[in-house]
């Protein structure tokens, strides 16, 4: 029997790299690939539902679920994490020291929904009090390319979302005087078809970190909570899920391979580095560690956070469970 022709969007990175090139395959399944942004991808799914197989945002597919919208149904594979709200910079005349000072500031943002700055807003209010209320947010997307415009989102009560004008950008208000801060930034490249900013705005001379220390602040956070935050997932069309549900588990036992693999390039290119005495020995044990691992048990925890910022933030009417998120076949992985 011939494999199953399904179409895939997926994103460039090391832990996707050994699905995209080929070392590992989906047993049944031939991926027709394409390998975009995530901006693009993510509104080209929501909007248009092009491809069979996708990563997704997962705050995006929270709210499209607690709304109803079947159309696609989560995978727990989860290729890209980051300490979101460490990412922030401010303008340095704006007065603000600290995540408290960002009370009444002006907050440029790519898209309200994305999941950077719902983990961003998330840790802003659980961490050091700062509600998305206590803020105005300009948002750079326009609805007709933009992942809120996609899904009909709306702004929820007490919160305050401007549209940031075409001829405009989140850099240029920015520099401008405009805006105070932004929460999550995206660069332009000649091929992106959503963002607009150009300016390389971590190397600014008139921009700061939100935290002196990001890597401090991550260290803190992860320290305390024990939660890397998730940011991409991934969905299959529900109609193909329904026609071949045993496409779930194989694609979910795919990217667990080309983990492993990307695991065991990772630890043999730190051997140089404690061979040569350049990374203390005692370090061995923890770069040996995995962070990254697939499947609800190892990412609940993180999972079950994102789904109580989610609600506690409007987007969604009620703290998302795992079993209206993901495949039946998937909630013991």
């Amino acid at each position: 029997m011939a494999n199953l022709q399904l179409s895939l969007a997926i994103t460039n990175n090391p832990r996707t790299r050994p699905i995209i090139d080929g070392r590992v395959k989906i047993e049944g399944v031939d991926f027709i690939k394409t390998v975009l942004g995530p901006a693009e991808m993510f509104w080209r799914q929501l909007r248009f539902a092009e491809f069979d197989v996708s990563e997704i945002s997962m705050s995006e597919l929270m709210m499209i679920r607690s709304r109803g919208d079947e159309r696609f149904i989560g995978i727990p594979v989860f290729t890209t994490r980051r300490f979101y709200h460490t990412a922030m910079l401010v303008r340095k005349n704006a007065g603000i020291g600290g995540p408290a000072d960002l009370k009444g500031k002006r907050i440029g943002v790519p898209e309200y929904v994305q999941t950077a700055a719902l983990w961003t807003r998330g840790v802003l209010e659980s961490e050091f009090g700062v509600r998305p209320s206590d803020m105005s947010f300009f948002m750079e997307r326009v609805p007709e390319r933009s992942h809120a415009g996609a899904i009909g989102f709306k702004a929820p009560p007490g919160v305050t979302i401007n549209q940031i004008p075409p001829e405009k950008s989140i850099a240029s208000m920015l520099l401008a005087g405009e805006l105070d801060a932004y929460m999550a930034y995206f660069r332009k490249d000649s091929v992106d078809m959503i963002d607009r900013s150009y300016v390389d705005l971590e190397n600014h001379p008139d921009i700061k970190p939100l935290f002196a220390d990001p890597a401090a602040e991550a260290a803190r956070y992860y320290g305390k909570t024990g939660v890397y935050p998730i940011n991409h997932g991934m969905a299959i069309k529900r109609a193909v899920f329904d026609r071949e549900p045993w496409v779930a588990i194989n694609i979910l036992k795919a990217f667990i391979a080309a983990n492993t693999i990307v695991e065991a390039e990772r630890r043999e290119h730190v051997i140089y580095h404690l061979e040569t005495g350049l990374v203390p020995a005692e370090y061995r044990k923890a770069l040996s560690t995995p962070l990254v691992a697939y499947g609800l048990k190892a990412n609940r925890t993180v999972l079950e956070t994102a789904a109580k910022y989610s609600n506690q933030q409007g987007l969604t009417p009620r703290v998302m469970s795992m079993e209206e998120l993901f495949a039946p076949s998937v909630l013991d992985s």
